[in-house]
Order: C-alpha cells, then structure tokens, then sequence
C-alpha cells in the first residue's frame, strides 16, 4: 500500500476549527505505532511543543518527517502550557509532547489549567509497557482522571483510530486529553486500518420557545445590558450581540476574556473587579441582563455585587445548565446561532423598547464624568516604582499591534485595566482558572509561535511566577521574533502580602530576593534593562524604534504597598464569608 499524505481541510466542530482528513484517505500504510499517532495527529495540528524523551522519542521522529513544526521548551510543563496558548491565540489546536513517568508529572499543572480553562489540547506521552507497568511507572491514566482528563491509551492495531477519537473528544467537548503510547509498542508495526472520516459540523441551532421568551424580555426592557464572555467570542458572535444592543439601544460589557469583543456605543468595558466603578454602577442598575458566553464566575460577578437584585438575568451558553444561581432564565444553544434568532424574532414584530437612546445617553454622560482607575503616584513609601502608573506608561510606549500574555498573580489586572487590547484573543490570561502561577513564560512561547501577522508578544509577570518558569525564557527567545517581557517584580509575592501579611502573619516566607532579572536576560541573549523610574522606559523605547526585533526584557521594580482593587474586593469578599460563618 503506498503512503498518501493526508490533505489539511478545514474543518469546524462549533467555532472551533481544526484540519480533517477526508473519508477517501483514511487508508492508512504500514507505520509503526508512534508514526501512526504522528500521521493522524497531523492533520489536525502544525505545531508540537515538547522535551524529548524516551518515551517520546520515536513520536518526534515520525512527527518531524511529516513536517510538524516542533518547538523545544525546557520543562516539560511548558509543552502543555504553551500548546494551550497557541489555540488560546489563534484558535487552532496544537499538541504538547513528554516522555512518560517525571516528564509526565512535570506537566500536569499546565494540564489541570487546560482542562479547568476548558481549552482543547492534546498531550502526547509516553506510558508503562502494554506488558505490564515497570517499578518506575505510576498510574498515569488515573492521574489524569484525577484532573479531570481523559486518557487514549493506543494499540497497535488501533493507534490511528484512537488519536483520532482523542482528537475529536478534546475539540468537541473544549477540554485537554491525554494519547498515550506504551514504552513497548513505540517503535513496533502498526496495524493497517481504515479510518471513519471526523465528525461532521455541529453547529446548535434548537433554539426553541425559550428564545422567544428572552426576545420578548429584552423587547420590554427599559435598561438593557449585553455581558459577552469568552464562549461568545469563541463562538464567533460579537457582530450579532452588538447589533442586538444596537438594536435595543442596551450597554455592553464583556468579562477579561472578551475584552473589547462589545465595544462600540454604549460599551462600559470589562465587568468586575477590572472595571471602573462607575461602569459596575451602571451594570448593577440594568433591568434586564442578557449573558451570552460567559459564566458569571464571582470575579466577574464582583462577589455578588454587579448585578442589581430586581434585574433579570438571562443566559445563552453553550453549557447544558445555568451557571450561575443568579439566572433567571437559562438557553442552552450556541450564542451565534442564538442571537440571530433573537434578531430575526424582533424583526418578526417585538417591540425594541422604550429604552431607546436614553439609556445610553446617560451611561456616556456618567463615564464621562465618573473617576477612572487611580493613575498612581509618582512617589511611594519605598521609592519603588507605582505599578498604575508604570502600566499607563507602558501602554504608551508599547507597540499597538500587540498580544498579551499574563501570568497569575496580585499584578493580574494591571494589563486588562490599564493596557489596550486589541482584540479578544489577544489577553491571554493563563493560571486564573486553575489558580496557579508560573505558567506565564511557557504561555509566552505557544503564543509567539502563533502569531502570524506581525505582531509584538507581550508577556506580563510577576517575579515570583518567572522565577518558576524560568528555564523557558530561553525557550521564548528562540521562538518569538517580537517579545517584550514585563516582570512587576517586588521581590515578595504580592498577592500574598495583601493577603496574609497586612492580617499580621510572618512576612519572611512571602520575600523573594531581589533578582537582575536583566542580567539574566541578557545571558540568554535578549536585549534587556532594570527599570527603577518611568525616564529607564526609554530603553524600551529605543528598542521599539529601531524594529524590536528578538526579545526585550523590562525588570520593573515595583512597591509593594499598592494593592489591586480586585484583591481588596476578595479579601473584603473572604471577610464577609468568615462573618456569616461565626455568625
């Protein structure tokens, strides 16, 4: 049987898009079982992310012959962090590779992120010999059970068909998987078989009576209000939801991860503890709430205090169920899909309401005259610098064609409040959903890797978080032909010092000493410089002015004496729980 390479067709499940083989090559040639895995692995994906192994290794042989695009990091988290990046960035799947056993446990932090960020990614791994598990081995598959991801374990008569249906299960159900490949079947024949073609589109289009409740709802409200997040985007329907409000003369907003998704007339910005308080005070005043995408998680929610009590809320998600409690009325459907019915019903005759102009005339008038966020102070108790007004500067120097990377941490919503954001898909927030920090550098890489026109990557950290995930920083100078790298570092981590010192606990754990981050950088061979006033910028600047080109390192040294509104929010939030429970 001749070997036929399989052709890249674009292919949809939902929004998602990814490459698909036709029904006419699936005729698979004699392979062994990791070139079977790379074969098909290959028509859905471009890049691979990984440390090679002996697990591994044959997997990465047959997977540079069919012309994937492999990217070494240095830890083997940074496979899976920077595979989730790249299809956080772009939109497309890419897979992470580790050998089995320490490689494999080095990378489930990134995993667990992947799956609780609900981000479609494919780990390919090594795993204990068919035969039987070696004293080395640990359970792996129940290891990622634990995490709540699924484990594809290939045979040698089978391996095509089971990366296929691995595949296809991350992209359907948007969440990380594991294809593991026995030690000993690795390098072995596979079998010759003939492949099903990939799962026609799925596009939900059931919108049923349940609509048609929420078309009446928004037809009869005086005080509209559209929240998109990050499912809306996904699925493609900012033009639809900002002709809704259009329509309807409703406020827009959109959670961090659909910043700007809405903007136009009438947009308040992100909801939540990223967002002024004069746009909460309006989104807490609307009668009627439409949420389409977005899950309402308690930062959005500013722990229960964005929304009004009276208001109605209505959700449009892609979800089987509400998730939120605060929802009155829940449509399971896509959000694109939705609000084109929801258009079409007002056309059919619903009113627009008697909202019209008025509403938005007063939120302009408000906004216009409401406080912004602090700007910061030119001086600090310390004399480090105000991290608000290093973030306001640096968005003026910064290039405007620009993808932001951040990783987790008490500097988290400097980006999203002071910086502007293009687009959606160019905040890329890691370790928020899984709560961790560290994942930033190996995030950086994936989305370096994914930008194709242009652009200049930036990546926001805190000190902390780089130092654990340091060893990638020359992984992300390789791949990345624009990088600038902004490390708020306050040599302690922040978040903990708002936390827990300021309740009087022993600060000693919380400091880091404090690091050149700089002449580390420059070590590495990226251009780089210690940022201790405003004035040091101008080295970024002349950077920027001469092409920046490579990477920039800025190691800004900033006080630990400002706290993000956000965090006083959750501790304010943290304080009232423990009230409720003594009382």
């Amino acid at each position: 049987m001749s070997l036929r390479l399989l052709p890249n067709i674009p292919i949809n499940i939902g929004s998602i898009a990814y490459l698909g083989t036709s029904a006419q090559d699936s005729c698979m040639t004699t392979l062994t079982v990791s070139g079977r895995v790379a074969q098909v692995l290959s028509s859905y994906v471009s890049d691979v992310f990984g440390v090679m192994g002996n697990g591994n290794v044959y997997f990465l042989d047959a997977a540079e012959k069919l012309g994937l695009r492999f990217s070494a990091v240095r830890h083997e988290g940074a496979a899976i962090a920077a595979a989730d990046a790249y299809y956080r960035t772009s939109g497309r799947l890419a897979a992470g590779t580790t050998t089995y056993g320490p490689g494999y446990t080095n990378a489930l932090t990134a995993l667990a992120e992947a799956v609780q960020a609900q981000i479609p990614v494919v780990l390919v791994t090594g795993d204990a010999p068919s035969s039987g598990a070696r004293p080395q081995d640990v359970d792996q598959a129940a290891i990622a059970a634990g995490l709540g991801a699924a484990t594809f374990t290939v045979t040698r008569d089978a391996a095509g068909a089971i990366t296929q249906q691995a595949v296809e299960y991350a992209l359907t159900r948007r969440t990380a998987v594991v294809i593991a490949i026995p030690y000993d079947l690795a390098a072995l024949d596979a079998g010759d078989e003939e492949l099903p073609a990939p799962l026609a589109p799925q596009v939900t289009d059931d919108v049923d009576g349940g609509l048609g409740r929420v078309a009446r709802l928004l037809a009869g409200a005086k005080r509209p209000l559209i929240l998109a997040g990050r499912g809306a985007h996904l699925a493609g329907a900012g033009p639809e939801l900002r002709e809704l409000a259009d329509r309807l003369g409703a406020l827009t907003a959109g959670t961090a991860l659909a910043l700007n998704l809405l903007k136009g007339e009438g947009y308040l910005g992100v909801a939540g503890g990223f967002g002024t308080d004069t746009a909460a005070g309006l989104m807490g005043e609307a009668d009627v709430v439409l949420v389409a995408g977005a899950s309402l998680s308690p930062f959005t929610m500013r722990f229960g205090h964005l929304l009004g009590p009276d208001s109605t809320v209505i959700q449009i998600d892609a979800a089987l169920q509400p998730t939120h409690p605060r929802v009155d009325t829940f449509v399971s459907a896509d959000v694109k899909s939705a609000a084109g019915r929801i258009l079409g019903m007002l056309d059919d005759g619903a009113s627009a309401g008697a909202c019209s102009e008025a509403w938005r005339a007063e939120a302009r008038q408000r906004l216009a005259e409401g406080p912004a966020h602090h700007p910061g102070f030119d001086e600090t108790p310390d004399g480090r610098l105000d991290p608000r007004s290093l973030a306001t500067a640096l968005d003026a120097v910064l290039p405007e064609r620009r993808t932001v990377v951040q990783d987790g941490g008490h500097f988290v919503g400097w980006a999203p409040m002071y910086w502007r954001i293009p687009r959606p898909q160019d905040l890329v927030m890691v370790g928020t959903a899984f709560q961790a920090i560290g994942l930033g550098l190996a995030s950086a890489v994936g989305a370096a890797r994914a930008l194709e026109d242009g652009r200049t990557l930036v990546l926001a950290s805190g000190d902390g978080g780089f130092l654990m995930g340091l060893s990638d920083l020359e992984s992300l100078i390789g791949a990345a032909s624009s990088a600038v790298v902004v490390i708020y570092n306050d040599a302690a981590y922040g978040a903990e010092i708002h936390q827990y010192g300021s309740q009087g606990l022993t600060e000693k754990p919380m400091l880091i000493p404090e690091v050149d981050f700089s002449g580390i950088a420059r070590a590495l061979g990226a251009e780089s410089a210690i940022i201790r006033s405003l004035a040091d910028l101008s080295a970024l600047t002349n950077w920027i002015d001469a092409g920046a080109k490579g990477t920039f390192v800025a190691d800004c040294r900033i006080t630990s004496s400002v706290r993000a509104p956000w965090m006083s929010e959750w501790m304010a939030a943290k304080e009232q729980e423990k009230a409720a429970v003594a009382g």
